[in-house]
């Protein structure tokens, strides 16, 4: 599929109309819906959301595992005129408060069990609940909307939560033409045709997650979603639907390769691709041996600007340690400590700029201004650009290669985790004075959570009540493998905590 043949960018619902009407689109349980079922699902669900929420550009949340809704929401939001904000199933009802509050959400839908689990004002005033269950019925006997919409390509489409180095998640502001150009350009390089099976493992709430339905669409080809219990669930799905494309980030495949994948799993295969951290040497060569006739895509993004770089597959074996380069639609400068542009083999800050840069953070000029500036005025896309903070290197090759993040970010089985919200929910149990979380490398989860704190003074039996507190309060991902208690913490000349101290003592 020549990229150039789709250059000009459309509002993301025109997704739904790559695939022949009785080839399937999406597989759920029980359930398989071609791309006619899956136009008017979108049509009607579009048309049930615009009844109930008429104001354009209004936020409407979702909060529920990977089905129906939170596959059709993307385009179904879109048509309607209004912003999705798909939330983490995973996080906990503090972490769906914030987010709910912060995008201003006039709707949340969500699964009856996590509904549930709200407490009185975690609803912002003007927000509606509504059940999974009974808005896909409700929809269901809607009347279609059936024109697609005409939304400018630069309207917002949605924003996505992430984690940053500190403070609560910020909403990451998505344009149809952002997510529409990272469609089609994954498309385009991962070579994706209308007989590939995607098999969705990954959570819809990420870009790199979401991006796995809309590339495939894109292509005309199928998705089989999948929220998975055992690695073994995934090689099972693999078997029982053909499934051609596998995307994971590196904890996962670590998992995977432990297996003893049957042939009839393995085989169809034709790429894997991984994101969300680096493959280590060690499992791509595992990982090319047990898959040999898949194609391997390393890559590298970053939600503010979706995906940055992929390494060609026919350059794996021989640099395995390379991000490689800038995927369509993407120019990605290393930039030096002046300002310049960094010679061969130094290192420098990757800056990504072009048509896939995001618009910001929700209503926070503050921190937007921090990550998106104007690009340098050597770069040949002039503009925003997203400074990453991440510190890269191009060989002569023109290859990069990643050095290291300026930030503190804990990179956790594929998730990025702010330390500074676990330490906020550790002070506010009141069981300590004091506390920071840091990522130790961890084989298996690239860093694993440590939470260094100090006890409150006077309060007793803190250990087990703190374990206790935290697992109410953060969901799963966020949990401290190891809390380590001090009489006392590290400080700098300056009179605060000397987070880099701890991270030498403990070797984050």
């Amino acid at each position: 599929m020549p990229v150039a043949a789709d250059p000009v960018p459309r509002p993301l619902d025109h997704l739904a109309e790559f695939g022949k009407d009785g080839d399937p689109a999406l597989v759920l349980r029980g359930d398989t819906l071609t791309y006619r079922d899956l136009r008017d699902r979108v049509s009607r669900l579009s048309a049930w959301l615009r009844h109930c929420v008429p104001s354009e550009g209004a936020r409407v949340a979702s909060w529920a595992a990977k089905g129906e809704l939170t596959c059709l929401m993307p385009l179904a939001a879109a048509r309607a005129g209004l912003v999705h904000v798909p939330v983490n199933p995973l996080l906990k009802r503090a972490q769906v408060a914030h987010i709910l509050a912060d995008s201003g959400a006039a709707m949340l839908i969500a699964t009856k069990a996590r509904l549930e689990s709200l407490e009185p004002g975690d609803l912002p005033p003007g927000c509606t609940a509504v059940g999974e269950s009974e808005a896909l019925a409700d929809a269901a006997g809607h009347d279609e909307l059936l024109d697609p919409s005409s939304a400018s390509p630069h309207q917002l489409a949605a924003i996505l939560y992430t984690s940053g180095s500190t403070g609560r998640p910020k909403g990451v502001m998505l344009s149809h033409a952002n997510m529409w150009l990272g469609a089609v350009s994954v498309a385009h390089y991962l070579g994706l045709e209308a007989d590939d099976v995607t098999l969705a493992v990954l959570p819809l709430s990420f870009d790199y997650g979401q991006n796995q339905l809309l590339s495939t669409w894109r292509a005309g080809g199928c998705v089989v979603p999948l929220d998975y219990l055992f690695p073994r669930d995934v090689a099972k799905a693999c078997a029982k639907h053909g499934v051609t494309t596998l995307a994971a980030v590196p904890p996962l495949w670590v998992q995977l390769v432990e297996l003893d994948w049957p042939g009839e799993a393995s085989a169809p295969l034709r790429r894997l691709t991984n994101s969300g951290g680096a493959l280590t040497e060690d499992l791509v060569r595992k990982l090319r041996a047990m898959f040999p006739q898949a194609r391997l895509f390393p890559m590298y993004g970053l939600t503010e600007a979706f995906r940055s770089t992929y390494l060609d597959p026919a350059l794996v074996d021989r640099h395995p340690t390379s991000m490689g380069k800038a995927i369509p639609f993407a120019e990605i400068l290393v930039v030096d400590d002046t300002g310049a542009l960094a010679e061969d083999g130094a290192e420098g800050e990757l800056v990504h700029c072009g048509p896939l840069v995001a618009q910001g953070y929700w209503q926070d000029a503050a921190r937007s201004g921090e990550r998106f500036k104007p690009a340098p005025a050597f770069a040949q896309h002039q503009g925003m650009a997203v400074w990453s903070g991440d510190r890269v290197r191009r060989d002569a090759d023109g290859l990069l290669y990643f050095v290291g993040r300026r930030d503190a970010m804990i990179k956790s089985a594929g998730n990025r985790i702010s330390p500074q919200e676990i330490e906020d929910a550790a002070v506010a149990t009141g069981l300590v004075a004091e506390a920071v979380a840091l990522g130790v490398p961890d084989a298996r989860l690239g860093h694993a959570v440590h939470l260094v704190v100090r006890a409150r003074q006077g309060v007793e039996e803190t250990e087990a009540r703190l374990a206790k507190a935290l697992m109410q309060e953060l969901p799963n991902f966020m949990q401290p493998h190891v809390i380590h208690w001090r009489d006392a913490m590290p400080l700098n000349p300056n009179g605060k905590l000397d987070r880099a101290a701890l991270v030498r003592e403990y070797g984050a």
